[in-house]
């Protein structure tokens, strides 16, 4: 009998592992799950709209979604629609590639103020994630602070600092575009608790944050170095490069722009100020890096803030018959196997790190890992009983094609330009996605 896999998870990670086991096993059948209608996951709803060069993943793993071994069942969550215990006894091995989708908090007093909102939160809502779409983050006041200083918090303060006409070949919602334009912002602080050679942006990203229309990027000149010192050429380079463009940054005229982004350092945010119900400011110490880690120096400053955005990494949610500590940012594993026949893969393995291409080779090498497990005999046709179990659960799985219909919809409702207009309502994807595609099949 064919040996069956479940992937749940249809982001970068999973897609890589697809496409290994397809490769290595064309005999195996293999079913990608996604509680989503839509596949593709943090390239369709985290990275940002302006990269779109980015985004153009998805079509490698089209085309891995293509091959006939392959079956992608969206709208089908784990945990709501089926347990991963039932999964487990159903396939011959399952591998999350669920990824860390939970924000991590600053743990500082103040952080439940209505104002303060996570990375992954309004990452999603100018993506027109269906979870997200209607939570329109607070954006009433001039001065709004991103607590963070990677490439996630470098995407927001550029969508945030860019006007509608920059991004009008992209795929931000109008309802993003017109909110944003509709802020009366003056000032987005970009704070990171250690200094420029700890910093964990990449230089493209950190140039792009000079290209914006309405925004100047701002940098203390007093805050960075003579030199960053790396441990290896190819590193060092990079580094020269980030001194460089924050040095341009810090010759930036304040006035020239209506917008200011301020990148600062070494500061740490000790309290989340407010009236008792909504954000009025931040309080953050001065710190200083010994040893590669930020220390305070007793002195302290405060930021009028109406809005504070923190993009200070994830962790992976709790799963039911998986073992693992509060708030750990992956879930416990060797070398991604989490117990027999199940494995991780992406950030659920290794946590939230990397870039898209890291998971490559990460899901390559656990997948040369399972197939050594998997068992000579397969426990037999697991996808009709699947089917069966989600059938007489009532759920609206969404295929492959019906997902390219979805596609098709939102191709055709561009124009400008633009490379779609996302649905981002949860019954208009599933409707549109049944007006052809019904069953598992993809």
């Amino acid at each position: 009998m064919h040996p069956s896999i479940a992937i749940i998870g249809s982001g970068p990670a999973g897609f890589y592992a697809v496409e290994a086991l397809a490769k290595a096993r064309p005999d195996a059948h293999l079913d990608v799950f996604d509680r989503l209608p839509t596949p593709y996951g943090l390239v369709r709803s985290g990275v940002a709209p302006d990269h779109q060069g980015t985004k153009n993943v998805w079509r490698v793993f089209q085309r891995t979604a293509h091959r006939p071994s392959v079956r992608f069942l969206g709208n089908v969550e784990m945990g709501r629609d089926v347990s991963l215990a039932e999964l487990r006894s159903l396939y011959d091995a399952v591998v999350l590639a669920i990824g860390a989708p939970a924000d991590r908090a600053l743990g500082i007093p103040g952080e439940h103020l209505r104002g303060v909102v996570g990375s992954g939160e309004i990452t999603g809502w100018y993506n027109g994630h269906p979870d997200h779409a209607g939570k329109a983050p607070p954006l009433d006041g001039a001065q709004v602070a991103i607590i963070g200083n990677g490439n996630v918090a470098v995407d927001i303060a550029r969508v945030l600092g860019r006007t509608p006409q920059e991004m009008v070949k992209t795929d931000l919602p109008a309802y993003a575009s017109e909110h944003i334009a509709r802020a009366p912002l003056t000032d987005v602080y970009m704070i990171g608790r250690r200094g420029p050679g700890e910093a964990s942006f990449t230089p493209v990203e950190l140039r792009e944050l000079g290209e914006m229309a309405r925004t100047v990027a701002l940098v203390d000149p007093a805050q960075l170095p003579d030199a960053l010192v790396a441990g290896d050429p190819k590193e060092q380079m990079l580094k020269d490069k980030l001194l460089g463009i924050l040095r341009g940054y810090a010759q930036n005229d304040p006035t020239s722009k209506p917008v200011r982004l301020h990148i600062l350092f070494y500061a740490a945010p000790l309290e989340v100020l407010g009236d008792g119900e909504k954000v009025t400011g931040l309080r953050l110490a001065r710190t200083k890096v010994e040893n590669g880690r930020a220390t305070t120096t007793g002195e302290t400053f405060e930021l009028p803030v109406s809005t504070v955005v923190t993009a200070v990494g994830y962790h992976v949610r709790p799963i039911e018959g998986v073992a693992m500590p509060t708030g750990a940012t992956a879930y416990p594993n060797d070398g991604g196997q989490i117990a027999d026949g199940l494995w991780a893969v992406g950030w659920a393995k290794r946590g939230p790190s990397g870039v898209i291409a890291t998971n490559r080779q990460d899901s390559i090498d656990v997948v040369e890992r399972l197939l050594k497990t998997l068992p000579e005999t397969s426990r037999g046709d697991a996808r009709a009983r699947l089917d069966a179990l989600l059938a007489g659960r009532g759920v609206q799985v969404v295929p492959f094609s019906g997902w390219e219909t979805i596609e098709r919809e939102e191709n055709t409702r561009a124009v400008d330009g633009a490379p779609r207009v996302k649905l981002t309502d949860w019954r208009a994807l599933l409707d549109t996605a049944a007006a052809r595609g019904t069953g598992a099949e993809g």
